[in-house]
């Protein structure tokens, strides 16, 4: 009954079999490194927190460490990170690009989009989107921060690891729709025995308040209704050593607190940034029902990828057997320490010869058949291991093209990849419209956009599966030249298609421009054809 009642449901739940992941859960770290089980950390975060220490070991192929000493010659050849891979490959595509709602025929909206794709290269932003989505897919969420600086002119991106994100959702519900009012990120920064500096807790928090305790209206440059709400800083650090065991996170006693400064010497407590939003965006993997956090790529196959691991491992030892076997001797004249009397170790090394007696004998222990049998096994694991995550095996290497029957059934292969990328695709559908309307937002605080509404923007995955380009070419042919598909759709089609069209409205001006005004010596052949009908006619 008591096994029932200790029994939790819920993201991170696949990983319960796990001791560590349970000692840090309830509070006792255990062998699991980290701040999972310090004191200030929520009780309903620990379990977060441990699921990410977690498969963050098996990424680092160290999820043996996990095990204590039988976890000392464990194999671990790097399938969760390939898995990790391969996952972030695909759900980012070929390409990633800015699309700013009528870009195709709208000047303004064209200006947009190149200064959003300036700042973009500016910033780094497919670096950027790269390190931030592979730690969501590998641990289920990612965490991006916007703040504008004076220094650079510009909104400035940071992508922060999601252990340090710690939300405060309205009623303490879990509701993925909710957006948090006020967001720690906060982490520890240990001590130095050498210098005697004591290890130290920090927590930057973002909280939106009223302006002036409410007796003050403001009108933001991208609206035009006057608010009274506004965005605070606040930056400060503890002595681990002074904070109450019993406290929390969210109730820290800022008495004991030390507040940090910003470049230009304001003290960063409860300083007002001028936004009537938190600029921090949280991603997550996947569309998790109604809780705010994402789910992990890798959840569903942790106890496959154990024993994977653990299938390699008596591989490996049944390996060295079958290349080293053992001997057995009998009868024969074998070396002996002058001192002891005792026979000397045997070494089996090539050309050595062993004189037997007359009923003497050599034997030896074929473990080749046991070792056929761990492969075999291997196999059938990695079978599994690409239905759990859903990566066919051409993608995980271990089907060769060569060995697909038709491009027929290597399309049908790609079935469960392409509804999971979709589902993955469509949990982010939100987030980086947000992302950019914020860093649209900021432009116009900072003076470098005109105040007023901005137009919608999104960051544009390319395609992920093998294209037919020809095929996909003739199919938007036809359709401009049908009048089926505008000439902007088809370009759009195209870019989709894996074609490498950087800026897909300046590709529309070339083709209009060129149709315009046709290249010199280019005939066109359905007036060519029309003049033959004519000439024929007369004769």
């Amino acid at each position: 009954m008591n096994r029932w009642r200790s029994l939790i449901i819920d993201t991170w739940g696949a990983l319960s079999y796990k001791p560590a992941f349970q000692q840090a859960a309830n509070g006792r770290p255990g062998r699991l490194p980290g701040h999972a089980g310090a004191s200030w950390v929520p009780e309903l975060e620990r379990r977060r927190l441990a699921a990410y220490t977690v498969l963050a070991s098996y990424d680092s192929n160290q999820a043996a460490a996990l095990l204590g000493e039988d976890g000392d010659d464990r194999r671990e050849y790097g399938d969760a990170s390939l898995i990790v891979d391969q996952t972030l490959s695909h759900l980012l595509g070929e390409t990633q690009q800015i699309v700013v709602d009528g870009a195709e025929d709208n000047t303004t909206a064209q200006e947009r989009e190149r200064l959003l794709r300036e700042w973009a290269q500016a910033e780094q932003l497919r670096m950027r989107i790269q390190h931030a989505e592979r730690t969501a897919v590998l641990l289920g969420d990612t965490v991006y921060v916007l703040a504008w600086s004076r220094t650079k002119g510009r909104p400035v991106l940071k992508t922060i690891d999601p252990g340090f994100y710690f939300p405060v959702l309205p009623d303490g519900a879990l509701d993925a729709d909710e957006y948090p009012e006020r967001v720690h990120l906060a982490w520890e920064v240990p001590g130095d025995p050498a210098t005697g500096q004591k290890g130290t807790l920090r927590r930057i928090t973002y909280e939106l308040g009223p302006i002036d305790d409410g007796r003050e209206l403001r009108t933001y440059p991208w609206s035009s209704r006057p608010s009274g709400v506004t965005c605070y800083l606040t930056d400060a650090e503890w002595n681990l050593d002074q904070i109450d065991r019993t406290g929390d996170l969210d109730a820290l006693s800022l008495a004991r607190a030390r507040f940090r400064t910003n470049a230009d010497g304001e003290v960063l407590n409860r300083l007002d940034l001028q936004l009537d939003f938190v600029p921090v965006i949280h991603v997550p993997n996947t569309i998790n029902g109604g809780e705010h956090f994402g789910q992990s790529s890798l959840l569903s196959a942790a106890q496959l990828l154990d024993d994977l691991a653990a299938a390699d491992t008596d591989s490996q030892r049944a390996s060295a057997t079958t290349g080293s076997p053992i001997i057995g001797l009998s009868g024969a004249r074998l070396p002996v320490d002058r001192k002891t009397g005792q026979p000397l170790p045997v070494q089996v090394e090539p050309g050595m010869v062993w004189p037997l007696g007359d009923s003497g004998q050599l034997s030896t222990v074929d473990t080749s058949a046991q070792l056929a049998e761990l492969r075999a096994y291997v196999e059938t694991l990695r079978d599994r291991l690409s239905v759990v995550t859903r990566l066919p095996g051409s993608v995980l290497g271990t089907v060769r093209p060569s060995e697909v029957p038709s491009g027929y059934a290597l399309q049908l292969s790609f079935g469960p990849l392409d509804a999971m990328v979709r589902s993955m695709r469509l949990a982010r559908e939100a987030k980086y419209p947000l992302l950019l309307k914020m860093v649209q937002r900021l432009h116009q605080l900072g003076g470098a956009l005109p105040p007023g509404d901005n137009a919608r923007a999104t960051i544009a995955f390319g395609a992920y599966l093998p294209t037919d380009l020809s095929a996909a070419l003739e199919l938007v042919a036809r359709g401009v030249q049908a009048g089926v598909l505008s000439l902007e759709t088809g370009v759009r089609l195209l870019v989709d298609a894996g074609f490498p069209i950087e800026d897909a409205s300046l590709e529309v001006e070339r083709i209009q421009a060129r149709a315009a005004s046709p290249a010199p010596g280019w005939k066109d052949p359905d007036s060519e054809k029309a003049a033959e009908r004519a000439d024929t006619t007369a004769a």
